[in-house]
């Protein structure tokens, strides 16, 4: 009897202790977020802001736990004349993340966009022959990935690989060394980097059949010929004006249950000016149900926007009439969007 009536005794002591007064509390930013859905929370670096912008720099660092460099890791910026590399722009993304205790995405090895004059000019005039091109391809692999050997996270090795109409891209990679080259990409970036997660990575990858199915077959392959892939990026760059890809959690279940981790690599969401509160509060919604999309599935790692702030966007360069794609504003508020992520829970 006494030990019933003591436990009761310390039952009613503990209910009656009040709770710290963070327990339960809703997270004041991003970086407390992430802690509490077990999720990195990053963003794309403009390196120039980076340097020169201490209220960019103070913002980033205080928000975000996982950083991708926006331009510095790409080809034509590493080395945009043969076999000269300039690494000071991806080496501050790197410094930067060590010092800020964030992770770092590398973006990326291959892509048909972004190369430098001497490769493609060299490819098209017929210079370089397949042969050297598939030298040239593995050295820049090996070099890049293993000068940054166990500082990346994850690599997107391969940006883009699969048509808008569901075909394999046609690059200069396919059509000069054949659909072997995507498997070679990831061997050769697993030999210099045996701890980097190894992503394929691409866009509409939330809504587009022809895509997704594509790069299904793209992983099931890999996966049988024992090729080291193991994540898959969704790019989610969304607008208001189209529908929210409402089976995005079916599509990302379907690689994941292939036993790859997910990312939401480059995530944004356009709209066509004027901002309006009503524009604002949809983007708010397809920002949350994006990483909510990420939450609710367990191999979802790390959910990243394509720049934070509007003050430097990718989207008014590229798509007329649109903008305010992020989820703070020119002067680095928080809109709508933003404290639609911190109302994301675990479930």
């Amino acid at each position: 009897m006494k030990r019933l009536l003591l436990g009761l005794v310390t039952i009613v002591l503990a209910l009656a202790i009040p709770l710290p007064a963070h327990a339960g509390k809703a997270p004041d930013n991003l970086r407390e977020l992430s802690h509490k859905l077990g999720v990195w929370i990053g963003s794309a670096v403009d390196v120039t802001a980076l340097a020169g912008e201490a209220d960019y720099r103070t913002v980033l660092n205080r928000e975000f736990t996982h950083i991708t460099g926006e331009n510095a890791m790409k080809w034509e910026s590493i080395e945009a004349e043969r076999g000269v590399y300039t690494w000071e722009a991806a080496d501050a993304v790197v410094r930067n993340a060590q010092r800020n205790r964030q992770k770092v995405r590398g973006h990326t090895l291959v892509w048909h966009n972004q190369l430098p004059t001497w490769l493609t000019e060299g490819v098209a005039d017929g210079s370089i022959d397949a042969k050297e091109l598939r030298k040239i391809l593995r050295d820049h692999i090996m070099t890049e990935a293993g000068r940054y050997r166990g500082k990346i996270r994850a690599w997107d090795v391969v940006n883009e690989v699969v048509d808008d109409d569901g075909n394999l891209r046609q690059t200069i990679w396919l059509t000069h060394l054949g659909p072997g080259y995507i498997a070679d990409a990831f061997r050769w970036a697993h030999q210099a980097d045996p701890h980097a997660k190894l992503y394929i990575n691409d866009y509409n990858l939330e809504w587009d059949t022809d895509k997704i199915n594509t790069t299904l077959n793209i992983v099931k392959d890999l996966k049988a010929k024992r090729v080291p892939i193991d994540g898959i990026g969704f790019q989610g760059h969304l607008g208001i004006q189209y529908d929210y890809p409402a089976d995005f959690p079916n599509v990302m279940r379907q690689f994941t249950d292939l036993g790859l981790e997910a990312a939401i690599t480059e995530a944004d969401v356009r709209m066509v000016l004027p901002v309006t509160p009503e524009k604002l509060a949809t983007q708010a919604d397809y920002y949350k149900r994006m990483l909510s999309t990420c939450v609710a599935d367990r191999r979802c790692v790390e959910f990243t926007v394509w720049g934070y702030t509007d003050r430097h966007s990718w989207v008014p360069g590229w798509f007329d009439g649109e903008g305010a794609a992020c989820i703070m504003d020119e002067n680095l508020n928080p809109k709508p969007a933003y404290n639609a992520l911190l109302s994301v829970r675990k479930r």
